[in-house]
C-alpha cells in the first residue's frame, strides 16, 4: 500500500532506516501502536503512529484520503503530521512531550487558571477543523486525544480517523465509537433511531463532557456499564455536577453554564465552536493566565515531577473555606471549627454543608453537622437529597444514620428518581432493604416511567430483583415504563436468564408488547441472547408476533447473525417465508448480511429463495449486491432464479454482481445459466456494467460465456463505446481485438 498517492509534494514520505534504530512504544491500542523515534537527518523526536495490517487491507483507500486531508491541516491547536512510513504503514507525527490530558487530570491537581486555558486551547483546535470547508469533523474528541507540549499547552490530534459514509448504519458507526472507548462521549442522538449523519453537533457534545472532565478532574460515569451509560444519556442524563468543586472563581460559572449548552439532549441547540471560542477567550482575558501550570503537589509529588515551576502556592481561597477541611479529610479540624452559621449556607449549585460531609463519607462528621440543626432534606439545583448522595455513594453507615433522623425516603430528584430507584440501579441489595422498611414506595415511577424493579432487570442485579418482587403485587411484575417496555422486556434485551426466569415464574407474560409491538423474544433475538430466548420459547411465546415494523424475531435473528437462534425458532414453528412491511424475508436479511449458514437453515426449512421484496429484490439480487458469492452459491444451489428482475432498474442479478465487482458472484452466476445478454429498463446488459468499472476479468468472462459486445444501450452506446468514454484503455483493447 502507498499511503502517498495523491498527496501534495510536500507531505514526506519517510523511509524506516530514516530513524534511529531505537523505537520505544509510548502506547498500544485495538487499532494502533505509538512510538518515539528520532530523525536522523533532523536529530529531532518525533511519533510514529503505526496501523495495525487489518485496518490498513480494508480500509487503504480511506487512510490514503484521510492522510491527504490532515496533510493540510496546519494550526498552532492541532498536532503537526510530518508525513508517512509507509514501510512502517504510519503516520508521522509531532512529538508531544507531555502525553495526553487524560494523564495530567490523573496525575496533577491544575490549578484554575490553567483549566480555564486548557478548555480554551482545545475550543481553538476544534474551532479551526470545523472552520474548514468543508468541516472537518473529529468524532473521536476525548481527554486522550488531546496532547501536550513542553509547556504544557493542549494541542488536538487523531482527528478524522472515524468516519460517517452516506448510507452507513448507526449500528456500525457506534461499534467503530465504543471499539475506542468513546463511549462517555458519544451523544445521544448517535445511538438513537434518528437518521441523520453526525455534524460538528457531535463534536460539541464531546468537548461538553472534557470541560466537565478538566473542572472535576474525574471520570464521567465511572463504575456504569457500557449500556447504563447509553440507556441514561438517551433519558438526558449527565455528569454530575455536584462534585465540581465549590471553591471555585465566579468565572467557573460561564463555563458551566457554555458546558450545559455543549451536552444539550437537542442538536440544534448546542452552541457553534465558533462561539464557544468567543466565550473562552473571553474567560482567559478576565484571568490573564500566565503561561506556565499553576498547580499543586505534595513535596514528595513535586520532587518526581518534570515540572520545576510547580511551586506555585495553594490558591488563599481553598485554606479558608471550611470545605477544603473535607477536602483534605481533616475531619477533627472540620468539626472543631464547624460553627452553627455554616450549616445554613447554600452554596453553588444550592448545595449544602450536610452534601458535602456526606460525600465526604465521614459519619461522625455528618451527625455532627446534623446536630448542628443542618436541613436533613436540603436538595441541590438537581434535587439530591444528603440521602440520594449517600445511596448514589453505597454508604451505608451514613444512610441508617440519615434515615434514623428522618430523612424523606420518597423525594425524588429533578428527574423524580428516588433513592430506592438509585439503589436498584447500582444493585446494593443492602440499601433497597433499608429504604423498603423505612417506607420507601415499592413501584415509584421517575419521569419516564421506570420502577427501580425496571433498573434492577436491565442491570442484572437478581437479589434486588427477589426483594423487590417480594414487596410487590402480582400485577405490579407486568407495569411498563413510558415505553411500553415491562421488567421482562428489561431483562430479555440485556440478557439476564435468571431474572428472565423469575419474572416468569411470577406470572410475567411473555406476549406483552412495548410501545414498537415487541415483545421481550423480539429482544432477546435481536441482542442473540440464546439462552433467554430458550426459556420464553418454553413458557409459550408466540415465535411470529410482528413489531410495528412488521419483523418478528426471526427476522431480526436473521439479520444480526445469530444462527443458534434462528434455528431454535424455525424448530419452533417459526414462519420461514414472514414478511416485513417492505416484504424482506428472513432469507433476504441474511443474504443482505451474507450470513451463509442462516440461509442454509432458512432453506432447509423450507424458505423461498425466489420471494420478492416489494421492489422486487430477491435475496439473489442482495447476495450479488453485498458480494457474498458464498450465500450466492447456496441461493443458486437452491434454486433461486438467476434471471429475476427487480422493479427499479429492471437488473438481473447479473447486473449487480457486475457492479459490485464480484468475479467469484458472477462465475457462480454463468454457471448457474444466467443470461449474460439480460437488458435493463435502460437497455444496459450486464457487459456494459462491468466495462464501467474497469474489471477485466468480469469483461473477459462475459465475452467468453456469450456476451454481444454489439448491444447498444439506450443513448446508443455499445460496449466499446462505453470502455472508451470511461477510459477504460485496456478494455478498449480487448474489445477491438
Amino acid at each position: 500500500m502507498d499511503f502517498t498517492d495523491g498527496f501534495p509534494g510536500h507531505f514526506g514520505n519517510f523511509a524506516k532506516d530514516e530513524f534511529e534504530a531505537d523505537w520505544t512504544k509510548m502506547a498500544e491500542c485495538r487499532f494502533s501502536h505509538v512510538y518515539e523515534v528520532k530523525l536522523k537527518a533532523w536529530q529531532e523526536k518525533c511519533v510514529l503512529k503505526c496501523f495495525h495490517p487489518p485496518v490498513c487491507s480494508k480500509s487503504s483507500y480511506r487512510l490514503g484520503q484521510y492522510l491527504s486531508k490532515i496533510a493540510k491541516v496546519k494550526f498552532k491547536y492541532i498536532v503537526a503530521i510530518y508525513g508517512v512510513c509507509s514501510e512502517a504503514t504510519a503516520v508521522v507525527m509531532e512529538h508531544m512531550s507531555n502525553g495526553s490530558l487524560n494523564n495530567l487530570l490523573a496525575s496533577h491537581t491544575l490549578m484554575w487558571p490553567k483549566k480555564f486555558q486548557m478548555v480554551h486551547e482545545i475550543s481553538m483546535g476544534v474551532n479551526f477543523l470545523h472552520s474548514m470547508n468543508p468541516p472537518i469533523l473529529h468524532l473521536n474528541l476525548k481527554t486522550s486525544n488531546i496532547l501536550l507540549d513542553d509547556h504544557l499547552h493542549a494541542k488536538i490530534s487523531d482527528f478524522a480517523l472515524i468516519h460517517w459514509e452516506e448510507g452507513m448504519s448507526k449500528t456500525l458507526f457506534m461499534e467503530s465509537l465504543t471499539a475506542r472507548g468513546n463511549i462517555s462521549y458519544i451523544p445521544p442522538e448517535t445511538f438513537t433511531q434518528s437518521s441523520d449523519p453526525p455534524g460538528t453537533a457531535s463534536d460539541v457534545y464531546s468537548f461538553g463532557i472534557i470541560i466537565w472532565e478538566i473542572l472535576t478532574q474525574q471520570k464521567p460515569y465511572a463504575g456504569w456499564s457500557m449500556t447504563t451509560v447509553l440507556l441514561q444519556v438517551s433519558q438526558g442524563r449527565r455528569p454530575c455536577l455536584e462534585i465540581i468543586p465549590e471553591w471555585r472563581p465566579n468565572e467557573c460559572d460561564r463555563i458551566i453554564c457554555m458546558m450545559k449548552q455543549c451536552w444539550d439532549q437537542e442538536p440544534r441547540k448546542r452552541p457553534q465552536f465558533s462561539d464557544i471560542v468567543k466565550t473562552t477567550e473571553s474567560l482567559c482575558e478576565v484571568l490573564k493566565i500566565p503561561g506556565s501550570i499553576q498547580c499543586h503537589m505534595s513535596g514528595e509529588e513535586r520532587q518526581r515531577s518534570n515540572y520545576p515551576w510547580l511551586d506555585s502556592p495553594i490558591n488563599q481561597l481553598e485554606k479558608d473555606n471550611i470545605l477544603s477541611f473535607l477536602s483534605r479529610k481533616d475531619f477533627g479540624s472540620f468539626r472543631q471549627s464547624l460553627k452553627q452559621e455554616h450549616v445554613h449556607t447554600v452554596y453553588t449549585g444550592k448545595n449544602s454543608l450536610l452534601h458535602y460531609t456526606v460525600t465526604s463519607k465521614d459519619a461522625a462528621s455528618v451527625e455532627h453537622v446534623l446536630n448542628l440543626g443542618a436541613d436533613i432534606n436540603a436538595t441541590t439545583a438537581q434535587g439530591y437529597t444528603p440521602l440520594i448522595v449517600a445511596v448514589l455513594h453505597r454508604l451505608h453507615d451514613i444512610i441508617s444514620l440519615l434515615l434514623e433522623h428522618g430523612a424523606v425516603v420518597g423525594h425524588g430528584d429533578e428527574d423524580q428518581w428516588t433513592a430506592l430507584h438509585f439503589a436498584a440501579q447500582n444493585g446494593d441489595d443492602r440499601t433497597v432493604r433499608l429504604l423498603l422498611d423505612k417506607g420507601a414506595v415499592v413501584d415509584a415511577r421517575e419521569r419516564a416511567g421506570w420502577m427501580p424493579l425496571h433498573l434492577a432487570c436491565q442491570n442484572g442485579h437478581e437479589p434486588v430483583v427477589r426483594l423487590l418482587l417480594s414487596r410487590m403485587s402480582e400485577e405490579a411484575v407486568g407495569e411498563r415504563e413510558g415505553h411500553g417496555r415491562t421488567p421482562l422486556h428489561m431483562a430479555s434485551a440485556y440478557g439476564h436468564l435468571s431474572i428472565a426466569k423469575l419474572l416468569l415464574s411470577q406470572g410475567a407474560d411473555p406476549n406483552a408488547t412495548d410501545g414498537s409491538l415487541s415483545t421481550p423474544l423480539h429482544l432477546s433475538a435481536e441482542e442473540g441472547h440464546n439462552r433467554v430466548v430458550r426459556q420464553l420459547l418454553k413458557s409459550g411465546v408466540a415465535t411470529d408476533s410482528a413489531n410495528s415494523q412488521g419483523y418478528n424475531p426471526l427476522h431480526l435473528a436473521a439479520l444480526k447473525g445469530h444462527t443458534g437462534i434462528c434455528r431454535q425458532l424455525l424448530s419452533n414453528g417459526a414462519n420461514p417465508d414472514c414478511t416485513t412491511l417492505q416484504a424482506w424475508t428472513p432469507m433476504h436479511l441474511a443474504a443482505l448480511k451474507g450470513n451463509e449458514a442462516i440461509v442454509v437453515q432458512l432453506v432447509c426449512n423450507g424458505g423461498s429463495t425466489n420471494a420478492k421484496s416489494e421492489n422486487g429484490w430477491t435475496p439473489l439480487h442482495l447476495a450479488c449486491h453485498q458480494s457474498e458469492p458464498e450465500v450466492t452459491s447456496v441461493l443458486l444451489e437452491a434454486a433461486a432464479d438467476p434471471n429475476a428482475t427487480e422493479a427499479s432498474k429492471g437488473w438481473s442479478p447479473l447486473h449487480f454482481a457486475c457492479n459490485s465487482v464480484s468475479f467469484q458472484c458472477v462465475l457462480h452466476l454463468i454457471a448457474h445459466h444466467a443470461d449474460v445478454n439480460a437488458l435493463s429498463f435502460g437497455k444496459a446488459a450486464p457487459l456494459h456494467v462491468a466495462i464501467q468499472h474497469g474489471c477485466v476479468p468480469i469483461v473477459k468472462t462475459l465475452l467468453l460465456n456469450g456476451a454481444d459486445k454489439s448491444l447498444l444501450d439506450s443513448s446508443g452506446s455499445s460496449a466499446l463505446d462505453v470502455a472508451k468514454r470511461c477510459e477504460k484503455l485496456e478494455i478498449v483493447q480487448l474489445l477491438e481485438s
